[in-house]
């Protein structure tokens, strides 16, 4: 089954351009969302993986939006900014972090090892990807 990805982010080109990258490996995109109340309109969906940047639209809810897609919709996080240092030690629940910008293959990576993870396969992190805990 092809896994369903939920991108959270706010700079439409940004969220096209992964949209296309994972659509071009075969992954489902169901939806960008540019803010909590756009995230949270996709809470009817299977979501496997969300990509979530941290500042959007409506300020820095990114934190707030994954913890409650890992939490409440059980699905995996991965969160891509330019500045991951606001997340500290990591967001319960959530996988880690990808820094912007970032390119398609450290994207894919991340997002494989999220998805492996998620089935439960034993995976080594990609290097570009800072995992919490």
């Amino acid at each position: 089954m092809t896994a369903s990805i939920l991108i959270v982010e706010d700079e439409t080109f940004v969220a096209l351009d992964m949209e296309l990258i994972l659509e071009a490996r075969g992954y489902r995109v169901i939806g960008i969302a540019a803010d909590l109340v756009g995230a949270r309109a996709f809470a009817h969906e299977q979501i496997d993986l969300a990509l979530v940047d941290l500042n959007l639209r409506d300020g820095l809810t990114g934190p707030q939006i994954g913890e409650w897609l890992a939490k409440e919709q059980n699905a995996s996080v991965l969160f891509l900014t330019a500045n991951p240092k606001l997340l500290g030690t990591g967001v319960a629940g959530t996988i880690g972090v990808l820094t912007k910008p970032t390119d398609e293959s450290a994207l894919t990576a991340a997002v494989e090892f999220a998805l492996r993870r998620r089935q439960g396969q034993a995976t080594s992190a990609p290097p570009s990807l800072r995992c919490f805990g």
